[in-house]
């Protein structure tokens, strides 16, 4: 019983240090750019976009769809990013433990 009381304890525990973590998250923010840096997005590790930087010669109608390929390019890899500052939060909380593949916050 004493085990059992014990897991609880521990579960109660980690339950507690992902929520600070889920609070954390909102408050890491990166930066993914394309383009050579003529279009940068910005977002935090909830995968939530902040900001979006455009450079002004890319703003004209028949370079249209070059930015949006661009503004994808940049969103992807601030996705990425912040995907992996999600992982170095969890495995600091975790110790090192492996989660399943898709065990994220969002």
């Amino acid at each position: 019983m004493a085990d059992f009381l014990g897991m609880m304890k521990q579960a109660a525990q980690l339950q507690s240090k992902m929520k600070e973590m889920q609070d954390q998250l909102e408050h890491i923010e990166v930066d993914g750019s394309s383009g050579g840096g003529l279009v940068s997005v910005r977002m935090n590790a909830k995968m939530e976009v902040k900001a979006v930087a455009i450079d002004p010669s890319l703003i004209k109608p028949e370079e249209r769809e070059v930015l949006e390929d661009l503004l994808v390019t940049a969103h992807n890899d601030a996705r990425r990013k912040a995907e992996m500052a999600v992982q170095e939060k969890m495995q600091s909380l975790t110790g090192g433990l492996g989660l399943p593949p898709g065990f994220g916050f969002g």
